[in-house]
């Protein structure tokens, strides 16, 4: 249940310290949380930080606006200084920064960095957009449970450098703590292992208070920082960074959180989410309710991206909680139910008319085609969170992809596993017309406990060309004029900060 803690701002925001009080009011490093950029569009980047001297215990900072100092350099050497400036960070969003930094030249790298007094942040590499670069390089990530692993496919990314960071979702965990060691489950004929190997800093989280430091918590981590330090990045969030499962204004629990209390907690949810993230535009608050702004499209040379938002929109889940799949039930049918809203369905079908990409990007925080889990029939055993349990908003979507919309590439995540599929017109007759190609990328560092179910499964999937349920990792694509490529790289040991990462696959467009 949810405390009466407030989460409203300080009263004192508003009230803008200079740099020279600043100075003495900050005594400690306030850049414990890295720096990050995102949004790039031709001619901006959103450039973030956040002060936080006591990261997990609210931030550390005096209960004012603060002034924070900021350059920017056209050179990795920082000899070419382009702009310098100050920029508030204030007190009612946590001391963050989020600096629209306009004017800029597409298709170009920039570096920056913040300062108060003597500490400065560590130095961050942006890009801008271009719809004339030749080869685009973007890498999908989600699901990075702090619990359940280390981040070296953050690291992996941060060395490989893209041109962008597609982020879709869980990126914190909202669950309490756990018990650090080895646990087992039983399936038949094997026994899976897995570990927790550090622990949350609280119990589960419900306010605002409670958000802040478990963001705080998953940006402490250094591969988590260099990443973002590293590229810019595109975000929306999936379940995990409001509560397991949710949809629109239901919790997965409606016996344990009432409808009040749940807007409560998705409000505050929301204005941390927008607090540690380099996005633009911050959520719109009205009394207790409160909406973001996630989906958006960016352009990257032959590539247009989607970003889609499949969590506030939804119609709530129907037919029970079976998992892995669940049986259907005569609910699953209805023509009404969605999963994007009539608005953003009216959006993403005018930007996919209006694109000229040769590859037309939806990245979805969940799976679109479809992976059934029992043998074979007319009622498919599905699972109810992913589009499976969204048919009806789904054959719209099949529709508007195949109705002329060149090279449709879908991009997801949230399952944990990573595979290589066609979406079909009818999603479960693979001999129907082929729609679109789908690159489900696997978790950062979240457990797959039902890797035996995707693998015992597999045969009755056959739009499936790739299947790898047991590691952990991320998805590179380049895409230029000729070849749209995509790589899947693995973590060998998750439960090791340092772990190898390795190339598992690499397959183009026209293998699928």
């Amino acid at each position: 249940m949810i405390n009466r803690r407030s989460f409203i701002g300080s009263a004192a925001a508003g009230i803008l310290l200079p740099a020279s009080l600043a100075r003495a009011a900050v005594k400690t490093n306030p850049f414990t949380l890295g720096v990050a950029s995102g949004c790039p569009r031709s001619d901006s980047v959103i450039l973030w930080t956040r002060l936080a001297p006591d990261p997990l215990q609210g931030g550390g900072m005096p209960p004012a606006d603060i002034a924070v100092g900021f350059r920017v350099w056209e050179d990795a050497e920082r000899r070419k200084l382009l702009r310098e400036g100050t920029v508030a960070a204030p007190a009612a969003d946590a001391h963050s920064v989020h600096l629209k930094l306009a004017g800029l030249r597409p298709g170009r790298e920039y570096w920056y960095s913040f300062t108060i007094g003597d500490f400065e942040s560590p130095l961050g590499r942006t890009r801008t957009t271009s719809r004339d670069t030749g080869n685009v390089r973007l890498a999908l990530a989600s699901c990075q449970s702090w619990q359940s692993g280390f981040y070296a496919a953050h690291s992996d990314i941060a060395t490989w450098a893209p041109d962008c960071v597609i982020h879709i979702g869980d990126y914190i965990y909202e669950g309490g703590i756990g018990t650090i060691g080895t646990r087992t489950v039983q399936k038949p004929g094997e026994t899976l292992s897995f570990r927790t190997v550090r622990l949350h800093n609280s119990a589960e989280i419900v306010t605002l208070w409670d958000y802040r430091n478990r963001y705080a918590l998953y940006k402490s981590d250094r591969a988590l920082q260099a990443a973002h330090a590293a590229a810019p990045w595109i975000v929306a969030m999936d379940d995990h960074e409001v509560d397991n499962n949710w949809a629109g204004d239901v919790p997965q629990d409606p016996w344990a959180q009432t409808p009040l209390e749940f807007r409560v907690r998705k409000l505050a949810a929301f204005k941390a989410w927008y607090e540690h993230m380099p996005v633009e535009r911050p959520p719109k608050i009205d009394g207790i309710s409160a909406s973001l702004a996630m989906n958006d499209v960016f352009r990257f040379g032959q590539a247009q991206v989607h970003l889609l938002d499949t969590r506030q929109h939804r119609s709530d889940q129907v037919c029970g909680e079976g998992f892995p799949g669940q049986a259907p039930c005569t609910e699953l049918g209805i023509a009404e139910r969605t999963l994007l809203g009539t608005a953003q369905e009216q959006w993403l079908a005018r930007e996919l008319r209006a694109s000229g990409a040769r590859y037309n990007v939806l990245a979805s925080q969940i799976w679109l085609s479809p992976w059934r889990f029992d043998a074979g029939g007319d009622a498919p055993e599905v699972n109810m969170d992913a589009w499976d349990g969204y048919p009806a908003a789904r054959q719209r979507l099949i529709g508007t992809l195949a109705d002329g919309v060149a090279n449709p590439v879908i991009i997801s995540g949230d399952w944990h596993c990573a595979a290589a599929m066609t979406l079909h017109e009818r999603p479960f007759d693979p001999s129907s017309r082929p729609i679109a190609r789908e690159f489900a990328g696997t978790s950062i560092s979240s457990d797959c406990g039902w890797m035996r179910e995707m693998e015992d499964s597999r045969a009755v999937n056959a739009h499936a060309r790739y299947l790898n349920a047991r590691h952990r990792g991320y998805c590179r694509f380049e895409a230029d004029a000729r070849h749209w490529t995509t790589t899947y790289r693995t973590v060998a040991d998750p439960y090791h900060a340092e772990s190898p990462v390795r190339t598992d696959v690499e397959m183009r467009l026209t293998d699928l």
